[in-house]
């Protein structure tokens, strides 16, 4: 068993994909903007890796949950980085909004930041 996809609830699968590919930086694994299908990868990874689908939150279920999650502050899914300063530095040129900047912690160092799309995303140094 492996994993082959997850999920992350956005308010438009179409301008998540445009950030989360063009300012982020991952590949599409398979775009239908006729089905409001939209799935990402990591750069360079193969077509079997793990996907991430930009769910559409229009179901009230995913909105309620995407907006709960939001509204509590928790990210909605963690990114690991080789250096959270870099990235942080490289995404704010980029207009990126984040909730604080680089902080260590226990767990690593990590960084917070808005995707546009109703959610928090965390960055944490691989």
């Amino acid at each position: 068993m492996r994993m082959k996809m997850c999920s992350i609830h956005v308010t438009d699968p179409a301008t998540a994909h445009a950030f989360y590919t063009g300012t982020l930086g991952f590949e599409t694994l398979m775009a239908m903007p006729e089905h409001n299908l939209f799935i990402i990868k990591d750069p360079g990874a193969d077509d079997s890796s793990v996907g991430l689908l930009l769910e559409p939150s229009d179901n009230p279920i995913g909105a309620d949950y995407m907006n709960a999650v939001h509204d509590a502050g928790m990210p909605a899914i963690v990114f690991g980085v080789p250096d959270v300063q870099a990235e942080y530095e490289r995404l704010v040129a980029a207009g990126v909004r984040f909730t604080g900047e680089p902080a260590e912690n226990p767990y690593g160092i990590t960084a917070v930041f808005e995707d546009g799309c109703g959610n928090l995303v965390q960055l944490h140094q691989d």
